[in-house]
């Protein structure tokens, strides 16, 4: 009697799981060295791999240069309720900047005594920083309007990530600033926070020196 070795090598095993795996699901990771590689996007190296932040956005001396240059801000995602982080950042850069402030929101006529216009596109001037109050997956498209008007700087709000994002407006030429908030930075750039980020007591609605 004689019997049939069903046995399959390791390397077998390996070229058989590679074979049945389609194209179309590989993805490719960054590391945190700036390589990258394929990996299948189900496997869970791959899923720890994509939640880790690799992306490093501008220092604080060039986050400063660029509050300091510019000379216009448009918040993408301003909203008229007072409970709203936009609002209170619209709020404090209305009294506590020289920045010419346009809100954009295509649900609202007015915010905080301004017009409220449903685009970027709309806006009478191309800003300086375009600010974004919107959901991570929205990024990409508020990018691709800021590249359509000419904007130079899209500055993503705190607590709002898109690494892809991040990296396509790179490629296209833009400065991105991501995961920070415009009021942070400026008030802890202007003696309205401590270098720790605790409020100095010291925002009031007087202008301040940029």
């Amino acid at each position: 009697m004689t019997t049939t070795d069903t046995t399959t090598t390791p390397v077998d095993a390996t070229a058989d799981a590679a074979a049945s795996t389609p194209a179309d699901d590989l993805e490719t990771v960054r590391l945190v060295n700036g390589l990258s590689c394929e990996l299948p996007a189900s496997s869970p190296l791959a899923k720890l791999l994509k939640s880790q932040r690799t992306w490093v956005g501008p220092d604080a001396k060039q986050r400063l240069r660029i509050l300091n240059a510019a000379k216009s801000i448009a918040i993408v995602g301003a909203s008229p309720n007072p409970a709203r982080s936009s609002y209170f950042v619209g709020t404090y850069l209305q009294q506590s900047s020289d920045y010419r402030i346009y809100f954009v929101n295509p649900n609202a006529t007015e915010i905080l005594g301004q017009p409220a216009y449903a685009s970027l596109a709309d806006l009478p001037e191309v800003p300086d920083i375009v600010d974004v109050f919107r959901r991570a997956s929205d990024i990409p498209s508020v990018i691709d309007e800021a590249l359509a008007i000419g904007a130079k700087t899209v500055w993503v709000q705190l607590g709002i990530w898109n690494e892809e994002a991040a990296r396509y407006g790179e490629e296209q030429g833009l400065t991105v600033v991501m995961d920070r908030c415009v009021k942070v930075e400026h008030a802890r750039f202007h003696g309205g926070l401590h270098l720790l980020g605790f409020d100095t007591g010291q925002i009031t609605s007087r202008k301040t020196i940029r």
